[in-house]
């Protein structure tokens, strides 16, 4: 056990292979696109300089957005795992402060705390695809945790101030990746931004516990598997 979670099953080889190529792939359009627009690259030259073929590329990516914007289930894993797996006596939005901080210290890409943030985000804007991808992830992102945060607090995720909450911290994300993306891009780099980034989440998240309350969301605990007993 680690930070309150299970460690994770080993990957078998089969998935293991699948998560590699897909990663590629995504690495490879990902420069593509930041070298060129993303516009302006098609499917066929990705799966060209990728070394596979166009419905490979289709099999992993199903949307051209997603080449770019792979992400997605990620974010909700990181939001909706911080309210599951925290510890018995943590609120959820502790727990979420304590995630995002987690990730700014790791530079994770989510965190937006990386060197080629401003130029990444920078690609975003300048595509109407993408940028309809970037809100309709959010969304996405928003209904996950807003499941989790209502069954920790004993409500529906269709409580306004459930939603109200998960939409918070989602836009205090969204606000972190834009602040790293705005400073990046003037040239600074992610370890000089670090400490400032860090600052800002911590106040974000200050401001949202101050309307809240810093206990928001324990009415019910999380269940505990009775093996575990």
């Amino acid at each position: 056990m680690t930070d309150g979670q299970a460690d994770a099953p080993p990957l078998g080889r089969r998935e293991r292979k699948k998560q590699e190529m897909r990663a590629h792939i995504s690495g490879v359009a990902t420069l593509m696109f930041m070298a060129r627009g993303f516009d302006a690259v098609t499917v066929a030259e990705i799966a060209e300089a990728a070394d596979v073929s166009a419905m490979t590329v289709f099999n992993y990516f199903p949307r051209k957005e997603n080449l770019y914007l792979d992400r997605g289930p990620e974010i909700v894993a990181v939001l909706t795992d911080a309210v599951r797996d925290r510890a018995e006596d943590e609120p959820p939005l502790a727990s979420l402060r304590r995630r995002t901080l987690q990730l700014i210290d790791d530079r994770h890409p989510l965190s937006g705390v990386v060197d080629s943030m401003g130029l990444f985000l920078q690609v975003v804007i300048d595509s109407p695809a993408l940028s309809a991808r970037w809100r309709e992830m959010s969304e996405e992102a928003i209904a996950a945790l807003a499941e989790v945060l209502a069954a920790a607090a004993g409500r529906t995720p269709y409580d306004p101030e459930v939603r109200y909450v998960a939409a918070s911290v989602q836009t205090i994300r969204d606000t972190l990746t834009r602040e790293a993306a705005r400073r990046t891009a003037s040239g600074e780099r992610a370890d000089a931004i670090h400490p400032g980034i860090r600052a800002l989440a911590d106040r974000l998240f200050d401001v949202l516990e101050r309307g809240t309350g810093p206990d928001w969301g324990t009415a019910v605990r999380p269940h505990k598997d009775i093996a575990s007993l």
